[in-house]
């Protein structure tokens, strides 16, 4: 299993990205997916994750109404959309996929833990300046 992420680059505040992550290796299309970031120094954090099937997604609360969230399982591909990027906006990004959790488990302290992710691509720098 592979996941190649893309998209990220740098820009100033108030400027959009679109990240995308593409897993290789087999479908996903039942596993929740979801990003997190890493600045210098700091830990990783969740950003924002989307159930299988898409029927849920969950952001951190710094993001929200800001990012979005969305999946092509034809594509086997998550996308995370970022308007209005501000300069604390500037991490290493990266895609995860998420372990089916098991029946009632899998609501937004499942999905924000990276505990719950067995794969995870490589990173995409993201750098916004103010």
């Amino acid at each position: 299993v592979q996941l190649q992420a893309s998209g990220g680059g740098l820009v100033q505040a108030g400027d959009s990205l679109r990240l995308s992550c593409a897993a290789s290796g087999r479908t996903f299309s039942n596993n929740g997916m979801g990003w997190f970031r890493q600045a210098p120094g700091k830990e990783r954090e969740f950003v924002a994750a989307i159930s299988g099937g898409g029927v849920a997604t969950y952001y951190a609360d710094s993001v929200k109404g800001r990012f979005t969230i969305s999946r092509d399982d034809a594509k086997n591909t998550v996308y995370l959309q970022m308007n209005n990027l501000k300069p604390e906006d500037t991490s290493i990004y990266y895609c995860a996929i998420a372990r089916i959790p098991l029946t009632g488990m899998g609501g937004s302290v499942y999905y924000q833990a990276s505990t719950s992710y067995d794969y995870w691509g490589q990173g995409t720098q993201v750098t916004v300046s103010s």
